[in-house]
C-alpha cells in the first residue's frame, strides 16, 4: 500500500552555487546528498512525497531545472508547493511543463493521489503572528486565503484530505489562524508546512489541533529525511 511522505525547504542550489546552505552551519554540510540518501532509502517508487516549498535558490526557471531534475530522480510521485523563496515560480504552466514525469504543481487546485486529494496554497505571515505588519502582509495574506478557498473547493465532500502550507498555520504562541480552522472545517487528517529553521523551530507547532495533526517538515528540522505521513 502506497505511503504519503512530506519535507519541505530542500533549499536546493546545483545551478547557483554561490547559494549553498552550508554557511547556515554544519547541519546542513552536503544536504543534498544526505537527503537523496536517506530519500532512496525511506520512499518507495510507489509512494506520494509533499515538498511544501522553498524548493530551489535559483531565480528563474531554467536555472531551476537542475534542482527540479534532482527532485524528479528521487523515489515515488512529487508534489510541489510554492514557497516565498522559490522567486523562479511565477508562471505555474511553465512550472507544469518543466516537471518531469511524476512531478507536480499544486496552485489553485487539488491533486488526487488514490481517494486521497491534497490541496492546500503557500500561506503567508498571519495576523495572529507579531512579525505580522498590517501595510505589507494584508493583502497577500488575503490573497492566499483566496486560493486555498479554490483549492478546497475542489474537494469532494468528505473525501479524504491533507492540506499544504509553506507558512506556518499557527502563531509563535499556538493561536490557530484562518487557514488551520479552513482545514479543520473541511476535514483534513493532516496538515503539513515549513518555512521555520533553525532557532525557530520551537515556534513549529507539531500535534492535534481540532482533530487535525500538523507536521512541521522543514528539511533541516527533519533532518533531511521525509517524514511519513499517513
Amino acid at each position: 500500500m502506497p505511503h504519503v511522505y512530506a519535507i519541505g525547504d530542500l533549499h536546493l542550489s546545483l545551478s547557483v552555487p554561490n547559494k549553498a546552505m552550508d554557511v547556515f552551519g554544519a547541519r546542513w554540510q552536503n544536504h543534498a546528498d544526505r537527503l537523496k540518501e536517506a530519500w532512496q532509502d525511506v520512499v518507495s517508487p510507489e509512494d506520494l512525497v509533499l515538498v511544501p516549498g522553498d524548493i530551489s535558490w535559483a531565480m528563474y526557471l531554467k536555472d531551476a531545472l537542475a534542482d527540479l531534475a534532482f527532485i524528479g530522480g528521487l523515489n515515488g510521485t512529487k508534489l510541489l508547493l510554492r514557497g516565498n523563496h522559490d522567486y523562479w515560480w511565477q508562471s505555474v504552466t511553465k512550472v507544469r511543463a518543466a516537471l518531469q514525469n511524476g512531478m507536480f504543481a499544486l496552485q489553485n487546485d487539488v491533486f488526487r493521489f488514490g481517494e486521497l486529494y491534497i490541496a492546500g496554497t503557500r500561506g503567508w505571515t498571519i495576523p495572529e503572528s507579531a512579525h505580522f505588519k498590517e501595510s505589507t502582509d494584508r493583502k497577500l495574506y488575503e490573497r492566499e486565503l483566496i486560493r486555498l478557498d479554490l483549492s478546497l473547493s475542489r474537494v469532494p465532500q468528505g473525501a479524504p484530505l491533507i492540506g499544504m502550507l509553506h507558512y506556518p498555520p499557527f502563531s509563535e504562541t499556538g493561536t490557530a489562524s484562518a487557514f488551520a480552522k479552513r482545514f479543520c472545517e473541511h476535514g483534513a487528517s493532516d496538515v503539513v508546512y515549513g518555512h521555520l529553521h533553525g532557532a525557530s523551530h520551537r515556534f513549529g507547532f507539531s500535534g492535534e489541533s481540532d482533530g487535525v495533526r500538523y507536521h512541521l517538515v522543514s528539511a533541516d528540522y527533519l533532518d533531511f529525511v521525509p517524514k511519513r505521513i499517513l
